[in-house]
């Protein structure tokens, strides 16, 4: 069921998701090669949990055992943090995180570049974060969930990369995960309206080569079937008349 937000439960989301935003700003700023993604999950941990009364929504979530998901290179989404994983310079870290206050919730993701990357992965990432904004400038009300996935594809795939189709964006609130699913591609005025008061989070996860993905044997962690790069960026938005507002940006 798609729920409509009272204004209050919008300003609860709202500053759920500028922790999660000011995590990820942080964590941008600490990661480095030669650090594991265990040391960026208790970086993030300890940050999240000194603002009073929140913590990380990911953690027990579906029992997910982890702060953040962290994915590196080929892995597209819910890589583990773990002391043996490894950061080294060139790599792309995917980080996705969400943060819960009063049952309400925030999510969003960035993909930092660790020390300096190639010319190929920094034009996927800027390709995927203008795949990100143009499906944003479409999630107004009185549009469809289509014409955010529709924006979405145009950029990526006129960039030459791919849209993976199995993973999407969703409905947020009291539960991490609600209707309606916001695909990263679709056909314009299809799916969906979107109303005012809805709140969502958009997520391109966008493959340099070919769509396909598969899930390893830790049953959490997707990576491209023919290991290419991929990168993921992603707001939780709440839907308006007008621009959406973006409820997970940074306090400064």
């Amino acid at each position: 069921m798609i729920t409509i937000k009272s204004p209050r439960e919008v300003e609860t989301m709202a500053a759920a998701g500028t922790i999660v935003a000011d995590t990820l700003k942080l964590l941008r700023e600490r990661t480095e090669p030669g650090m594991s993604t265990e040391d960026l999950d208790a970086i993030a941990e300890e940050f999240i949990r000194s603002h009073p009364g929140a913590t990380p929504s990911f953690k027990g979530l579906y029992d997910f055992p982890k702060t953040l998901c962290t994915s590196i290179n080929h892995e597209v989404v819910h890589g583990i943090p773990s002391p043996k994983r490894v950061l080294k310079e060139g790599d792309l870290l995917s980080v996705d995180c969400g943060v819960c206050i009063d049952g309400l919730h925030g999510d969003s993701a960035t993909t930092i570049p660790v020390g300096d990357v190639s010319p190929e992965s920094e034009r996927l990432l800027e390709v995927t974060q203008q795949a990100l904004a143009a499906g944003l400038e479409q999630a107004i009300a009185g549009n469809r969930v289509g014409d955010i996935g529709h924006a979405v594809q145009a950029i990526a795939e006129g960039a030459g990369y791919s849209v993976v189709r199995e993973l999407v964006g969703h409905g947020i609130g009291t539960t991490f995960h609600e209707e309606p699913q916001v695909p990263n591609y679709g056909r314009p005025g299809k799916g969906p309206m979107l109303k005012e008061g809805m709140t969502i989070a958009v997520e391109p996860m966008i493959n340099m080569g070919k769509k396909e993905i598969r899930t390893l044997a830790d049953k959490w962690t997707v990576v491209t079937r023919d290991s290419s790069l991929s990168a993921h960026f992603e707001h939780t938005i709440h839907i308006q008349d007008g621009p959406p507002r973006i409820l997970t940006n940074p306090s400064e």
